[in-house]
């Protein structure tokens, strides 16, 4: 299968332009459309660009252009900041980061990892490129099982989508699946020549029909808080709001910690299974 992380940035216009009615922006709605949405023509008008401009960046031959006009074609088109940001990373190819076919392995410094052992109450893990699981505290290795996993298998998106018992563990599975996949698309438009993630989104896309078609639909989303529920296997049913923080020095590297309510039900239930997991095998 082919796939492939640069030069989408028409996939991501078209899908975009496709969401929003004509009518949404003072546009006449009626009479025969051939596409969803907004036509080429008409984002190029509300945006204040000629039309064959437009259709060039589409095309991804615009690699000169500029903020401003990013910018206006973001307004009419009604994108978020995050949206934003990724359309400007795939709009400009000339301006990504050189070829990653061989970047070293990402290392989690030693006080991070002291940081998380720290952590006795809270489940935290970091995530690196690709949303690779590479360090984990006690109390995550129980929620998660982290330990359990073969080392390649520790990547959040396999886990998801190639992990059978995923949807058991996740009771919003769909949700879950929706904001892996938007994250992913967003490492993705930073490191459009990363190989190890087009050989990760190639090994989904042929192990599970809800990752193609969710990749298909070019949403891009930030972790930056939220909140999973679980159904642990010994624990029972947990509700997990969590925070991401961006490493300081490392910017490719986010610190995950699950943030459970003092005296909840979760927060007990978390604590008896952090006593579980210390108790040694009889």
């Amino acid at each position: 299968m082919d796939i492939t992380l640069t030069g989408d940035v028409g996939d991501f216009l078209r899908s975009r332009r496709a969401r929003i009615r004509p009518e949404e922006v003072g546009l006449p709605g009626h009479g025969r459309r051939r596409v969803p949405g907004l036509r080429r023509e008409e984002v190029a008008q509300l945006a204040g660009v000629s039309v064959d401009y437009y259709i060039r960046l589409e095309q991804g031959r615009g690699p000169s252009v500029s903020d401003a006009v990013l910018d206006a074609i973001g307004r009419v088109l009604r994108l978020d900041d995050t949206e934003q940001h990724y359309l400007r990373t795939v709009a400009r190819p000339a301006a990504r980061r050189p070829s990653a076919a061989g970047p070293a392995p990402q290392k989690v410094r030693p006080g991070l990892r002291l940081l998380l052992d720290t952590m006795e109450k809270a489940p935290a893990f970091v995530l690196g490129r690709r949303m690779d699981v590479l360090a984990w505290n006690a109390l995550g290795d129980a929620v998660v099982g982290f330990s359990q996993m073969p080392p390649e298998e520790r990547n959040m998106p396999r886990q998801v989508f190639l992990n059978p018992q995923a949807r058991e563990l996740y009771p919003d599975w769909p949700a879950v699946a929706a904001e892996t996949v938007a994250y992913l698309r967003l490492d993705a438009g930073n490191h459009p020549r990363d190989k190890r993630l087009a050989t990760l989104v190639g090994e989904l896309s042929l192990g599970s029909e809800d990752f193609r078609r969710l990749w298909a639909d070019h949403q891009v989303k930030e972790k930056a808080h939220g909140a999973k529920r679980m159904r642990h296997p010994v624990a029972g049913e947990l509700t997990m709001p969590y925070e991401t923080l961006t490493v300081s020095g490392e910017p490719d590297q986010l610190l995950v910690v699950y943030t459970p309510e003092p005296g909840s039900q979760t927060a007990d239930r978390l604590a008896l299974l952090a006593s579980w997991a210390a108790s040694p095998a009889v």
